[in-house]
């Protein structure tokens, strides 16, 4: 099952229940902005014991509907590539270190 943004919060609650909802909400919105700028940018986020997020752009090519075999134009266009930690790698593998 997939964690929504209310359920993070939630769970953060638990965690730090000195701090105001309103205030943990806040602050997970913060930290995605800035994620999604930095990205937009064209800047890699890097996560430490989560992650990386990199651009990737995709260049421009010509492909095929698969419905009707026509040919169809796709513009370059930029992806994100995300790459989890070896410490997360380890403890979703259950690897001791």
């Amino acid at each position: 099952m997939a964690i929504v943004k209310s359920k993070l919060i939630k769970e953060l609650k638990k965690s730090y229940p000195n701090f105001l909802i309103r205030d943990l909400d806040k602050v997970v919105e913060i930290i995605l902005k800035e994620i999604k700028e930095t990205l937009k940018r064209g800047e890699g986020v890097e996560l430490r014991n989560f992650g990386t997020f990199r651009v990737n752009i995709q260049k421009a090519s010509i492909r095929r509907n698969p419905k009707t075999g026509e040919k169809v134009s796709v513009p370059k266009k930029r992806t994100i590539k995300w790459k989890m930690s070896k410490d997360l790698f380890k403890k979703l593998n259950n690897e001791k270190e």
